[in-house]
C-alpha cells in the first residue's frame, strides 16, 4: 500500500522547500519537490533601465550575491560589447571564490554535519564524538568555522566594500582598486583560510590533499587520520552515503573563474555512466513549464517569459524544469570537478557514482583548490593598472551570462531594447537540481535521487531523507520565479 507524506518545511536551507514522498514498504517510490515561494525577480527586471539589474541580480539571494552579480554582469558585458579590465576580472573571481568557499564550509559544518548528530543515530559508535562536534548550535566545530568564514568574507569589504549585495562588480571589472597594504590583507586572509583547511578540515598540507588521485589514495591517507574531513569520510561508509542519493544523470558545469587563456575550472558536461567528456551547448538549454506554475511559454530562455498562473492544475511548483538536450542535468561542485577531470573526483565516480559521499567530498575537495588559486590571483593583480574599463556600452541586443556558483551552474539571459530590459531569465543551480517533472513524466534531479531511499517507519522524520535532499545544498530563493 502507498503511503503519501510531506517533508517540510526545511530547517537549514535558504528559502522554503516541500517534499512530498510516495513510500511503498517503507521505501520511497516517488518523490515531488516543491518550491513554494515566489520570488518573481524576472518580471520585476522586466521594463527597467539595463544598468537596474546590478542593484536588483544580487538580492535575490543573500548567500550568493555575488554569484547573481556577476551572472548579471556577464550578460550585460555580452550584450553591451564590453571588455573588463584584467585586474576588474581577477577581483571578481577573488571575491567569487571567496564566497563560493564560505558556501562550501557554511554547507558542511553548519547544513549537512549537524543531522548525524541526531538522536536516530545514539546507538552509533562515533555518535558521541560527532554530536560533540558538530551538533547544531553546541558542537565545537562551528567555534572554529565561524570566525575562519567570517575572515574569508573580509574580503569583500577590501575588493567590493561590503556584502552581500555589493554594486562593486560592473560590465567593464570592478569599482575598487586596492593599493599595496590592501593586496598584502588580502594575502593574509587567504594564509588564514588555508590554515583552517590544514589544520581542521583536512588535518594535512593542502598538497597532499590534492595529491589524491584514487579512491584507493583515499582510504590509505585517511586512515587513522584526525580532522572533520576524515570524521565525515568514517561516517559515510557507516551510514552507506555511497548508497544514498545515487544518479546516473549528465553533470553539467558552465565553467568557473574565467579570465586568461582558459576558465580555472573547465566547462562542459560530463556523463558518469560512460565516463565521456561532451562540450556543452548552451543552445541546448531549455525550461519546460508543464508542472510549474507558470502560463506556457517558449522552451529557449532567451525567448521565454515568467508569467504566473498559481491555478494551474498540472503545477506543484514555482521552480521551473531546466532542460539539457530536453533531458535533466546534476550541477554543482560535483560536476564541475568531474568535468575538470579531477583524478579523485572521477574513480570515486567510476566506482560509486553521484551520491551523497561524492557531492560532500568534491565541495570539500574544491575549497583546496581555491585557496591556491585566489592566493594567485592576489599575486597577480596589477597595481598599476585599472581595475574598471569605462568604454561605451551599447543599449541593444541580447546576451547570456553563464557562471558557476557555489551549488552549479547559474545562467542569466537578458535582452535590451532602448538601453531598458525587455526580457530577463534565470536559471539558478537549484532550479536545475530541484526541478519538477517535465511535460514527458520525467522526474527533476532530486526527484530522481530520493526514489529508493529506505525510510522505513520514519516517513517524514527520516534522516535519510534530509542526507539526500542536503547533499544538492538547496538555495531556495535562487530558484527567483
Amino acid at each position: 500500500m502507498t503511503r503519501r507524506v510531506t517533508v517540510g518545511p526545511f530547517n537549514r536551507v535558504e528559502g522554503d522547500l516541500e517534499v512530498r514522498l510516495d513510500i511503498d514498504d517503507g521505501v520511497v517510490s516517488a518523490a515531488e519537490v516543491t518550491a513554494p515561494l515566489y520570488r518573481g525577480f524576472e518580471q520585476i527586471l522586466r521594463g527597467r533601465p539595463a544598468l537596474d539589474a546590478l542593484t536588483l541580480a544580487p538580492r535575490i539571494c543573500g548567500i550568493c550575491s555575488v554569484s547573481q552579480s556577476l551572472a548579471a554582469v556577464a550578460a550585460l558585458r555580452a550584450a553591451g560589447g564590453v571588455r573588463a579590465a584584467e585586474n576588474g576580472v581577477l577581483a571578481a573571481n577573488l571575491a567569487h571564490a571567496a564566497e563560493n568557499t564560505a558556501d562550501h564550509l557554511t554547507h558542511f559544518y553548519l547544513f549537512f554535519m549537524p543531522d548525524l548528530a541526531r538522536d536516530a543515530y545514539a546507538d552509533r559508535p562515533w555518535h558521541g564524538e560527532i554530536a560533540a562536534r558538530f551538533k547544531a548550535v553546541q558542537g565545537s566545530a562551528a567555534q572554529a568555522m565561524l570566525p575562519a568564514r567570517a575572515r574569508l568574507l573580509q574580503i569583500m569589504g577590501l575588493l567590493a566594500g561590503k556584502w552581500p549585495h555589493s554594486l562593486a562588480f560592473q560590465p567593464g571589472g570592478t569599482t575598487r582598486a586596492i593599493d599595496l597594504g590592501e593586496r598584502v590583507q588580502l594575502i593574509s586572509i587567504i594564509g588564514d583560510l588555508r590554515d583552517f583547511l590544514e589544520r581542521i578540515v583536512f588535518a594535512d598540507t593542502l598538497d597532499n590533499v590534492l595529491a589524491l588521485d584514487s579512491a584507493a589514495a583515499l582510504d590509505t591517507w585517511r586512515d587513522g587520520r584526525g580532522g572533520d574531513f576524515a570524521r565525515f569520510l568514517g561516517v559515510a561508509d557507516d551510514l552507506g552515503f555511497d548508497r544514498l542519493g545515487r544518479l546516473a544523470l549528465p553533470l553539467m558545469s558552465y565553467g568557473a573563474y574565467h579570465g586568461g587563456d582558459a576558465p580555472l575550472f573547465a566547462r562542459g558536461v560530463f556523463d558518469p555512466a560512460t565516463a565521456s567528456l561532451a562540450p556543452l551547448d548552451p543552445d541546448a538549454i531549455s525550461e519546460d513549464v508543464a508542472h510549474a506554475w507558470m502560463r506556457d511559454t517558449a522552451l529557449r530562455p532567451a525567448d521565454a517569459e515568467t508569467d504566473p498562473d498559481a491555478d494551474k492544475p498540472a503545477g506543484y511548483s514555482w521552480c521551473k524544469a531546466p532542460r539539457l538536450n530536453g533531458k535533466p542535468a546534476e550541477v554543482g561542485a560535483l560536476a564541475r570537478q568531474a568535468v575538470d577531470g579531477d583524478p579523485l573526483i572521477r574513480d570515486l565516480l567510476a566506482r560509486i557514482g553521484p551520491c551523497v559521499t561524492t557531492r560532500v567530498i568534491a565541495r570539500l575537495r574544491e575549497t583546496a583548490k581555491l585557496a591556491f588559486a585566489m592566493h594567485d590571483w592576489a599575486r597577480r593583480l596589477d597595481l598599476r593598472a585599472p581595475f574598471l574599463e569605462r568604454g561605451a556600452r551599447r543599449g541593444e541586443g541580447a546576451g547570456i551570462g553563464l557562471i558557476e556558483a557555489a551549488r552549479g551552474s547559474l545562467g542569466h539571459w537578458i535582452e535590451l531594447s532602448d538601453d531598458k530590459i525587455r526580457r530577463y531569465q534565470i536559471i539558478a543551480p537549484t532550479t536545475w537540481n530541484f526541478s519538477p517533472r517535465d511535460r514527458a513524466g520525467v522526474p527533476g534531479p532530486l526527484e530522481q535521487a530520493l526514489a529508493g531511499t529506505r525510510v522505513g517507519g520514519d516517513g517524514a522524520t527520516s534522516v535519510a531523507v534530509q542526507h539526500v535532499v542536503r547533499s544538492f545544498d538547496p538555495c531556495m530563493v535562487c530558484t527567483a520565479h
